[in-house]
């Protein structure tokens, strides 16, 4: 094992690999922030919580940079302070890209996507986003909604937030109780014997739905609407 010594300034800089290897270091910090950015934005924008995509990608970027040259003694730190200057640079351009642009903004950071329409689920948006069902109904649960119908928009913002508009008056649609809580009582929910509700799409309709398809995603299992 080769011996370290303190008074060795090139190696505590520069690591083993000589001066150039930083241009190298710069070209590497490119082409693995542009793939990570990929990478994240694939993963669905739920993944990236309150921050924006470019910046969970530079979040992760740092958490990588400081492990090799904190513990690795052939790894200068003048390599992680590139890499650290590279990957705020690349964010500070994000940013200005996505003010000077809104099409920039657009494909850097993601749009809004419309979840929810006048009480009925988008089934194509939630694909699109990777959103389940059950991420929608406990967001609207959380905010004290029991009743599809109660629900005008519902935005997946590009920051991974759920922005929720009311209908008023509320309308007949798909209960939000858990079937595992049956027991739970709402205070005076509101039926009629002929509205029912798609399960899958939360969809109306009125009278028999024995042989009836939803004209919205094509199911055929259905509940008693609520309001």
């Amino acid at each position: 094992m080769e011996t370290t010594h303190l008074s060795n300034w090139h190696r505590i800089l520069f690591g083993e690999a000589p001066a150039d290897f930083l241009i190298e270091v710069f070209v590497r910090t490119i082409i693995i922030f542009l793939i990570l950015q990929v990478v994240v934005r694939g993963l669905g924008k739920r993944m990236a919580g309150q921050l924006t995509i470019s910046e969970m990608a530079v979040m992760i970027t740092l958490g990588a940079i400081i492990a090799a040259p904190i513990q690795l003694p052939d790894r200068g730190i003048i390599t992680g302070i590139v890499i650290l200057g590279c990957a705020w640079a690349f964010q500070r351009g994000v940013n200005y890209l996505g003010v000077k642009s809104q099409v920039m903004e657009h494909v850097l950071q993601g749009k809004e996507s419309l979840l929810v329409k006048d009480g009925v689920l988008q089934i194509d948006q939630l694909k699109n986003t990777r959103v389940s069902h059950q991420q929608v109904f406990a967001a609207l649960r959380n905010q004290g909604i029991y009743n599809l119908g109660a629900v005008k928009r519902l935005y997946l913002e590009a920051c991974g937030l759920m922005s929720i508009y009311k209908q008023e008056p509320p309308a007949y649609g798909l209960p939000l109780v858990p079937p595992s809580d049956a027991e739970f009582a709402l205070p005076g929910p509101e039926q009629k014997d002929n509205v029912f509700a798609c399960t899958n799409c939360g969809s109306t309709v009125e009278g028999d739905t024995r042989e009836v398809r939803c004209n919205n995603c094509e199911h055929n299992h259905w509940i008693k609407a609520e309001r």
